[in-house]
């Protein structure tokens, strides 16, 4: 008994001396990760994942109140991999949510490496290995239901290699290669047929164009909306490679294959009838513009925002429009003053607007939001990021800055690490920049020009509210490193480029066609 009573007494007595601290492991979730060479570091602590892996820990754990930031310090093979959630504190428990998010790097598919390529038409509905679109950009594009890639027009080369306004509709398969030369004319400067309004016929045509834009509806028919271009008199500007303004809406239909015009006029420069502001009725109609952007609702509406409404004029617009192809009318939403309302950043409310532009990006959520970053604006490019909602018809400015005084230096990105998101980064001013969507509701942006040309690659979570630089130069003018054709690899990136075409195809790849800086490209690219 006393040795009992002289034990405990020792042991409640007793310094044990300092407790250690509980460590917490660092670590989350890893997708697309199908080549080797991974490796990760946090700080001086590093580590290297197996191919195919689907999660991380870090070596080194860490105690409650500690700093970590974990990056990307060496690329696998043929993959970009980028970071969501990388840096923070450490909490009273294990850090498990950090992302690593690995996709395919470019590849160059196809087309000339280098500028200003004719077009090899080939035979008219019949693919061909050595059929090919020529150099051209302010094209626009479609994705069919079988996952083929479209493209109409644009400013560029015809079969003769003599340089105009398009009007060649062109299909791409992803699983052949192949292009095929569909529709419309293989030289320059086309005019436009347009039959009898609302009715189809093989040949109606619209005349050639650049800067329109299109829709694809849930039917799966393609709709194309002005642009700068030639009407049914071959009236224009007098310039073969600018055209003058137009108001056509025409829809395709990839089973009959003919064209329909199905509002707007057959003639250039027509004027826009607003009618009463949400009031859908037979005589509005949007006036002629080119460089607007579009996008479609979930119950199947067609959105029309912005561009410019005159060459001569230089006249930027605001105007938001929506067309039913249910009914076949336009209604006038919003805007027309030009004059952007910003509001409180990252609140929604009936007065906000984006100001006056021509020339942005724009993307379609898979909640059904619009979003549209950056273009020219009235004396200045800008690089502000904005989301409108179609159920509440209210507009969200997200991130980026308000206009800075007329005609100073476009506003810089800021693009921290790459491959990392952080709050800070943001792309910078910019205008004819492509874009898509991926399978996980990003948004990615690739080049365009601000004081030059660009080809940095952006995406941004509509979770987080963050922009990763992912690939390309962080300075302007950089040119291609095109590889091996068919071949991806980490160092292969289209070079500085405004006015490209862009598809999401169904296996969730993003592709990428022509644009050009001073001159225009025929390139073919898929990341």
């Amino acid at each position: 008994m006393f040795a009992a009573l002289n034990l405990g007494a020792c042991g409640g007595g007793g310094s044990s001396g300092p407790v250690a601290p509980t460590l917490h492991s660092i670590g989350g979730t890893i997708t697309g990760l199908t080549g080797g060479g991974l490796s990760l570091a946090n700080g001086t602590d590093t580590a290297t994942v197996a191919v195919n892996a689907t999660g991380f820990t870090m070596p080194t754990h860490l105690a409650a109140n500690s700093s970590y930031a974990v990056q990307v310090s060496a690329q696998p093979t043929g993959l970009i991999c980028s970071v969501e959630g990388s840096a923070g504190v450490v909490p009273q428990a294990d850090v498990t949510n950090i992302q690593i998010n690995c996709i395919v790097s470019w590849t160059w598919m196809g087309g000339a490496n280098t500028a200003n390529s004719p077009g090899n038409y080939g035979t008219k509905g019949i693919a061909a290995a050595d059929s090919v679109p020529g150099a051209r950009q302010s094209e626009v594009t479609w994705t069919d239901r079988t996952g083929n890639l479209w493209l109409f027009g644009g400013r560029g080369y015809d079969s003769t290699g003599a340089v105009g306004l398009l009007n060649d509709l062109w299909a791409y398969s992803p699983t052949t290669q192949q292009w095929t030369w569909m529709g419309g004319s293989n030289t320059a400067n086309s005019i436009g047929i347009y039959g009898t309004l609302g009715s189809a016929a093989a040949s109606n045509v619209p005349g050639a164009r650049a800067g329109a834009v299109s829709w694809t509806d849930g039917a799966g028919n393609f709709w194309l909306f002005g642009g700068s271009g030639y009407d049914s008199l071959g009236q224009s500007s007098g310039n073969p490679q600018v055209g003058d303004l137009l108001n056509d809406l025409w829809v395709y239909s990839p089973t009959t294959q003919q064209w329909s015009w199905m509002s707007g006029s057959n003639t250039i420069d027509a004027t826009t009838i607003y009618g009463s502001q949400g009031a859908a009725a037979a005589g509005n109609v949007p006036g002629a513009r080119a460089g607007a952007v579009s996008w479609s609702d979930s119950t199947g509406n067609l959105w029309l925002f912005a561009g410019s409404a005159g060459a001569a004029t230089n006249y930027y617009l605001n105007e938001l429009w929506m067309y039913s192809p249910s009914v076949g009318l336009w209604t006038w939403v919003g805007g027309n003053q030009g004059v952007g309302v910003y509001g409180t950043q990252g609140i929604a409310a009936v007065g906000n607007i984006p100001g006056a532009r021509v020339g942005m990006a724009s993307w379609t959520d898979h909640s059904g939001n619009a979003w549209v970053f950056g273009g020219d604006g009235v004396g200045a490019v800008l690089n502000d990021l904005w989301m409108f909602s179609p159920s509440t018809r209210q507009w969200t400015w997200i991130s980026g800055s308000e206009p800075p005084p007329c005609c100073t230096n476009p506003i810089g990105g800021t693009y921290g690490t790459e491959n990392v998101a952080a709050a800070a980064n943001v792309p910078g001013a910019r205008a004819g920049a492509a874009s898509w969507t991926d399978s996980a509701g990003n948004l990615w942006l690739f080049g365009g020009i601000t004081s030059d040309f660009i080809n940095d690659l952006w995406m941004f979570s509509p979770t987080t509210k963050q922009w990763t630089w992912v690939s390309g130069s962080a300075t302007t003018g950089a040119l291609g490193t095109y590889g091996t054709l068919g071949t991806a690899a980490p160092g292969n990136v289209p070079g500085a480029r405004a006015g490209a075409a862009s598809w999401t195809d169904d296996a969730g790849n993003h592709w990428l066609y022509g644009g050009g800086n001073l001159n225009p490209y025929g390139d073919l690219w898929k990341f």
